[in-house]
C-alpha cells in the first residue's frame, strides 16, 4: 500500500436531499417499479414507506 491509500473512512458525506431525490415518496411515486415498490411496502404493513 503506498501513500494513495492512506487516508480511508471518510467516503459517506450525507445530504438529504440526495437522499430524498433518489429514495423519496415523490420519486418511488414517478415510476412504474417505484409504485410496485410503495405498493409491495403498504402490503406488507411497512411503518414507512420511503424517505
Amino acid at each position: 500500500m503506498g501513500i494513495r491509500f492512506y487516508s480511508r473512512g471518510d467516503e459517506y458525506q450525507p445530504s438529504c436531499v440526495k437522499r430524498k431525490r433518489k429514495h423519496g415518496f415523490l420519486k418511488r411515486l414517478r415510476s412504474f417499479l417505484g409504485r410496485k415498490t410503495l405498493k409491495n411496502r403498504v402490503l406488507k404493513g411497512r411503518k414507512y414507506l420511503s424517505h
